[in-house]
């Protein structure tokens, strides 16, 4: 591990690209606790402890990595462009111009990511404006339904300062979106999941001292243990694959003969990756933004007169911003498992597959070239996938379900969302660690995963 860590310096190229990464990962970080102008400090310090006891702003916190009780310049965080990016790919599939746009390669690459960038802008002039509202007065139902009283705005909230923190919010997630893809283009790892790994990991040191503060070593010691256990179950299944041998016969080139080459086509067990997981947290975002936003009105003392907006928020508050909630562990089980079959057959498909193995001349042993092919490799395709699925949701939902029964109270809302954290944080990890490896074997190093 030593010896790795130091061949990555000694790779002029691989050392400037990964500390150009961890530059903007501190830019990130940094956005992250620089509030925006006009907020009130005092009523910022209420809203971060409202945000300890769980709730609404809890959940927001896990993709904000604290930006948003820091009610920061990047307090929106990612997940705007994430979602612009679930709708175009949604979108590719019922739309003939986007899926040809994904047909024409690199150029129609461009147009697809400037659109996604036009909508990312888009939502997170919706969010930006709805956050401005609703921490009007300290944040309305994000606090489950017990907002604070002291108005962040302190008291001069007008149309200029709303526009100005809509501004500098919607601002804040063009430069996160512009940061990702610089990461992308100059430095190691996709930019969008380094930027989700920074947020995420960010909170782990602050969730397992509030165990330790809350419950004692003991309990402390027992979190640890799961946080092991998952961890190497996760790498476990992230290097699992079925290798579909393929063959190519003796060919003519001119007056040369080439020879035959057998080779394989590696289909990993979990393909998705870590994007069902946000893709999966994404979706259930929305529906805890809007819930906040209705025209609530509270039931009187004796429980009656509330409206539907009231019955709404109430049901959103209780079941989808706690994870250890049975109803949001079922939800969120099965939209990951959803996401992971959608995800898998946009970036694998047999069709196409099948179709360049019969070009190039190739054939798997056994099975017929062309249709024979195609139905092999999505059936293969399938089975594999299925405890990929599954296997991801229940790394996002049983430790929140069994931390949630065994830690109570502060540090047990902190850590309801504990599978999805360590799950994206070793996803990302591991997918980074993969690019340096093959950056270091091009130039004859020792990288860190062995085979």
């Amino acid at each position: 591990m030593l010896t790795s860590m130091k061949n990555m310096f000694k790779v002029a190229d691989l050392r400037g690209k990964i500390l150009f990464t961890l530059f903007m990962l501190f830019l990130y970080r940094l956005g992250a606790h620089i509030p925006v102008p006009g907020i009130n400090v005092n009523a910022l310090k209420d809203l971060q402890k409202q945000a300890q006891q769980g709730g609404v702003l809890q959940y927001l916190q896990l993709f904000s990595g604290g930006a948003i009780t820091q009610f920061a310049v990047f307090a929106l965080g990612i997940m705007p462009y994430i979602t612009s990016s679930i709708i175009m790919q949604i979108l590719a599939v019922v739309i003939p111009k986007l899926e040809q746009w994904q047909e024409q390669g690199a150029v129609g690459q461009r147009k697809i990511t400037q659109w996604t960038r036009y909508l990312t802008i888009a939502i997170a002039i919706m969010q930006s404006t709805g956050l401005t509202v609703l921490f009007h007065r300290g944040g309305g139902g994000f606090n489950g339904g017990n907002p604070t009283n002291t108005d962040l705005f302190g008291g001069r909230y007008n149309a200029g300062r709303v526009l100005l923190v809509v501004v500098t919010l919607t601002a804040g997630t063009a430069l996160i979106m512009w940061m990702g893809e610089l990461i992308t283009q100059r430095g190691i790892g996709n930019g969008m999941s380094i930027l989700i790994f920074g947020s995420v990991v960010s909170r782990l040191p602050a969730n397992f001292g509030a165990v330790k503060a809350e419950k004692g070593l003991f309990v402390m010691g027992i979190v640890v243990a799961i946080f092991s256990a998952v961890l190497v179950s996760i790498v476990f299944m992230e290097q699992g694959q079925r290798r579909i041998p393929v063959q190519f016969p003796k060919r003519v080139v001119g007056r040369r003969m080439t020879a035959g080459q057998n080779t394989y086509i590696p289909l990993k067990v979990n393909a998705a990756g870590v994007i069902p997981v946000i893709f999966a947290s994404s979706v259930l975002y929305l529906p805890i933004i809007l819930s906040q936003v209705l025209p609530v009105r509270n039931p009187g003392a004796d429980g009656t007169g509330g409206n539907w907006a009231y019955s709404v928020q109430n049901f959103v508050n209780t079941n989808f911003v706690r994870g250890t909630s049975w109803v949001y562990l079922l939800i969120y089980g099965v939209l990951t498992i959803l996401f992971t079959y959608f995800y898998v057959a946009i970036q694998f498909d047999p069709h196409k597959q099948a179709d360049n193995i019969r070009k190039q001349g190739g054939f798997i042993p056994g099975i017929r070239p062309g249709p024979q092919t195609e139905r092999y490799l999505g059936r293969i395709l399938n089975r594999i996938t299925l405890p990929g699925a599954l296997f991801i949701a229940a790394i996002a939902v049983i430790p929140a379900f069994i931390l949630g029964r065994l830690v109570s109270g502060t540090s047990g809302a902190q850590l309801g969302f504990f599978g999805i954290s360590i799950l994206i944080a070793v996803g990302v990890a591991l997918e980074t660690m993969k690019q340096i490896d093959s950056q270091l074997m091009m130039r004859n190093y020792e990288g860190f995963l062995k085979s």
